[in-house]
């Protein structure tokens, strides 16, 4: 598998926000967010080849049962699902942190952590290119993808929110996936440094309180600023 980078950090968004986790980053993404904060696994891939064996002995070096897939998108890798079912058969709690783009098909999965971009997402063409532009439009939110993890896994909706004007898009898009308790919808401010995330974080929490969602920090950012292997 094409991997970024496997390391030992807490959760930093979401459900289990604060628990030791060991991340594993697939390299290689579907999509192009302008705002992306991974380019090394999205816009421009790197990592190194790593054998199901290798990850596993890297994985089990660390003192937590919690692993989180994570990419890029990590439902594109190749053997995603063959490493799913050791760690599952390992014992291990797995969260897979995807924009459910790419239906689950059966694959081992504890929490579904499910980030539809929105329409803010989407980059320049000038920048990408007509052709990314096109195919980042067409795969950024798929409904009928995100029902079927629904329905298959425990799912937290987590959306990156740039102003209170991206809230008529979240809200149209859960009338069409269905039902999902309130406080799994969470609405995280979009941001890579801890300053651009304050100035968003009082908007969005007043949005969180008036709709019953649950507020997202960037635990992370604020800890360790936008940097790998945290």
């Amino acid at each position: 598998m094409f991997i970024a980078e496997i390391f030992y950090s807490l959760q930093g968004e979401g459900l289990l926000l604060g628990v030791p986790s060991i991340f594993i980053r697939t390299s290689g993404c579907n999509l192009r967010c302008h705002w992306c904060d991974t380019p090394y696994a999205s816009w421009h891939p790197e990592g190194e080849h790593l054998s199901l064996q290798e990850i596993m002995k890297r994985v089990e070096a660390y003192p937590s049962r919690y692993v989180v897939l994570t990419g890029g998108e990590p439902m594109i890798a190749s053997e995603i699902r063959e490493l799913a079912g050791l760690l599952k058969s390992a014992g291990y709690h797995i969260t897979i942190e995807t924009a459910a783009t790419v239906m689950p098909r059966g694959i081992p999965c504890d929490l579904g952590s499910l980030s539809p971009k929105l329409s803010h997402s989407s980059p320049s063409a000038a920048v990408v290119g007509q052709g990314w532009a096109k195919r980042h439009e067409q795969r950024r939110c798929r409904p009928e993808v995100i029902r079927s993890w629904m329905e298959s896994v425990e799912c937290q909706l987590k959306f990156v929110v740039s102003s209170a004007d991206d809230l008529k898009e979240i809200l149209a898009l859960l009338q069409e996936v269905g039902t999902i308790p309130l406080d799994h919808v969470l609405l995280m401010p979009e941001g890579t440094d801890p300053r651009k995330l304050q100035q968003h974080s009082l908007e969005i929490a007043r949005l969180c309180c008036d709709y019953g969602f649950r507020f997202a920090p960037r635990l992370h950012i604020e800890l360790y600023g936008n940097k790998r292997g945290t």
